[in-house]
């Protein structure tokens, strides 16, 4: 079983990914990872600023990582920003049923009673060196998301109250 883990920064994919790994025992690859890796050693010309353009870049690669995983009957979680909200048509039916994705999305409400919260435990799993916590670009980024996955027919769990990655664990169906 692969478990994709998509969201807007911030929203606490990283932490969910390590509470699995804790919970279940499951390995998760940060895609933020594999991207800083690609561009540190040379092998793309893209920068992290690049976001449009890193998306089918390292979804090329991630989604031969998620065949190989499925064809070797292996577990993993991969989570990162970079998940195309079209992403099931990178595949055929034998690997779809082994495939679950769940995006994290922020409420409008969630996002301005605890953005000061949200920004303070933002390094929480890894630690950022520089990072851009900027509440207008946070509810802009959670509503597109919110508008994708249901054009998209995603499934999505919806912060708006009480959040703990515990919580949102809970709600993932696992093996």
């Amino acid at each position: 079983m692969v478990i994709l883990i998509g969201g807007a920064g911030h929203t606490g994919k990283t932490l969910l990914a390590q509470n699995l790994l804790e919970k279940y025992k499951i390995n998760y690859l940060s895609i933020d990872h594999l991207k800083m890796g690609l561009i540190r050693s040379g092998n793309t010309s893209l920068t992290p600023e690049d976001d449009a353009e890193l998306v089918p870049y390292l979804w090329n690669i991630v989604k031969e990582i998620i065949k190989t995983v499925i064809e070797n009957g292996q577990d993993l979680v991969i989570e990162g920003c970079y998940i195309p909200f079209d992403w099931r048509k990178s595949f055929e039916s034998r690997y779809l049923k082994e495939i679950d994705y769940y995006c994290l999305i922020m409420s409008e409400r969630y996002i301005k009673n605890n953005f000061e919260k949200i920004c303070a435990n933002a390094d929480v799993i890894e630690r950022r060196a520089a990072d851009s916590c900027n509440e207008e670009d946070m509810l802009a980024e959670n509503a597109a998301n919110l508008r994708l996955c249901r054009e998209y027919g995603c499934k999505y769990i919806l912060i708006d109250g009480n959040y703990g990655a515990a919580q949102i664990a809970a709600q993932i169906k696992m093996l």
